[in-house]
């Protein structure tokens, strides 16, 4: 697929008609946009206090507004943490909300009333742009990859749409716009399949030396179908006009919210953007590839500063920016070795992408869901730092209470207004939160629960403590944010008093 070309595409910067502006004043309600990135950490970001890392244009969104150090995402991997984030329901209430396939089914059915059905209500344009990962079509396996790809993003509010068909390191490696793949050849159908390789199709553990991009690592098991240079997991056959190049993710992803900004200019909208960056594979575009001096994960963490500042440069340049509320924070926390051998671990240096805090992407430790939040919206958040409890569960219902959209009965269940708290007026936020990552916990802010659970302690591969025990753990993150001493034995009466929340939470 073609490079986006940004001064053929006229992205520069545009004047204001007098008559589009005069529309905007004539409907008050804010623009939102939900700007998620993937794995990115709370210390990838230079205005978490990291040294080695220098974010500018994220900067300049936290010093509009409010930039929150108790932010959380309800699960420690993709999928489920942006199944809760659009519906407004915990994802370990379902047992079918875990990491999707390359193929799966639709996780989030047509049924389900969602955070963009709720704008699209009332009247907002609704977007998705990026990374989606929460499945296509009704069942695994049953994608018309050559056709319309149903139900799809417009079941569930979402008027326009163009994503990736599952995310970067699973086939198929191609851009799905409005529930069609771009480019499809009707001569080169594409076939996809997670349990049978094509013949003839060769395989990255089978041809290293076709592996011309990025090799994986060791044991990860990204050594099957190859594309552009890089071995994936899943097998794929066809729609080569319609593969993505890796190094050019990035633009598509913010050419298209661009153009989504551009072209709802006049009306109220809501747009959801979802960037690759720092998901492996991490192969960014030459103009970042070595600016970092961290390798690829950490010039992809500069790609991404650069997605936000073209986004905030269109809203600048559309006359937007006044009335638009921003809320940028990650899906979950950070990994660095999580399957390709793109030497991040070797040329990580100082740099800690999980701040002070223990675990990772995969972990119920703090780094597995503590993730940078920074809300801006000129006319209504005094710029400033929040210590607030604040989870993402929340954002749907926030949302109703911004636009006084109503929430149809029974949807988004989990899902409490934090309004005041992203607006910077309530200083205290949640009451407490509930995570999971395999095992569950819940905080308070100052005390956290995490119940014995069986399961792996560590993983060999990404080198991440995961948080499992076969002991209750409690720490006190206000003097031990490493998590590092447990005092559930001195402290029974603490734990007696989270594990009743959890416990009424999850209906026992």
């Amino acid at each position: 697929m073609k490079p986006f070309q940004w001064i053929f595409l006229g992205l520069g910067a545009t004047a204001l008609t007098a008559n589009s502006a005069s529309k905007q004043k004539d409907d008050s309600r804010p623009n939102v946009i939900f700007l998620v990135a993937d794995d990115i950490g709370y210390g990838d970001l230079s205005c978490y206090g990291e040294k080695t890392i220098h974010t500018p244009n994220v900067e300049r969104l936290a010093a509009q507004g409010l930039r929150f150090t108790d932010a959380h995402s309800v699960a420690a991997t993709s999928t489920p943490s942006r199944y809760a984030l659009f519906t407004g329901h915990y994802s370990w209430r379902r047992n079918d909300t875990g990491i999707a396939a390359g193929n799966a089914g639709m996780v989030i059915r047509p049924e389900q009333y969602t955070v963009a059905d709720m704008f699209k209500q009332r009247g907002y344009s609704t977007g998705a742009i990026g990374k989606w990962h929460l499945g296509m079509a009704d069942k695994t396996g049953e994608q018309d990859w050559n056709g319309h790809i149903t139900p799809g993003p417009s079941d569930i509010g979402f008027e326009y749409s163009y994503l990736m068909a599952a995310t970067g390191d699973r086939v198929p490696c191609v851009w799905v716009e409005n529930e069609h793949v771009v480019n499809a050849d009707p001569n080169d159908p594409i076939e996809v399949s997670y349990t049978t390789p094509f013949p003839g199709e060769p395989l990255g553990k089978d041809h290293p030396e076709m592996l011309t991009k990025l090799k994986p690592s060791p044991n990860h098991g990204h050594d099957q179908a190859i594309v552009n240079g890089i071995s994936r997991i899943g097998y794929m056959k066809g729609g080569k006009r319609a593969l993505w190049e890796d190094e050019n993710i990035a633009d598509s992803i913010t050419c298209k919210a661009v153009q989504f900004i551009k072209g709802h200019k006049d009306k109220p909208f809501f747009l959801y953007v979802g960037t690759n960056d720092v998901h492996v594979p991490r192969y960014p575009h030459p103009r970042f590839v070595g600016k970092s001096g961290m390798g690829y994960r950490g010039d992809a963490l500069l790609q991404f500063d650069w997605t936000v500042g073209k986004i905030l440069d269109a809203l600048e340049e559309n006359g937007l920016a006044e009335n638009t509320l921003i809320i940028l924070t990650s899906d979950n926390g950070p990994v660095v070795d999580d399957g390709y051998a793109d030497r991040a671990v070797e040329l990580l240096g100082n740099h800690r992408p999980w701040g002070d805090f223990r675990g990772g992407k995969y972990s119920i430790f703090e780094a597995g869901t503590r993730v940078p939040l920074i809300v801006a919206w000129h006319v209504k958040v005094k710029p400033g730092v929040s210590d607030a409890l604040v989870s993402q569960i929340d954002f749907f219902a926030s949302m109703a209470h911004l636009i006084d959209g109503n929430i149809e009965e029974g949807a988004a269940p989990d899902s409490r207004n934090a309004l005041p708290t992203l607006l910077g007026k309530n200083k205290k936020g949640r009451k407490y939160i509930i995570e999971k990552a395999n095992a569950i916990s819940v905080s308070d802010g100052e005390w956290k629960y995490i119940p014995a659970c069986n399961g792996r302690t560590f993983d060999n591969l990404t080198n991440i403590e995961l948080g499992n025990s076969d002991v209750d753990q409690l720490y006190n993150l206000k003097n031990d944010r490493g998590e590092k001493v447990n005092l559930a034995t001195q402290h029974p009466e603490v734990v007696a008093r989270l594990k009743a929340i959890l416990q009424k939470e999850q209906g026992n």
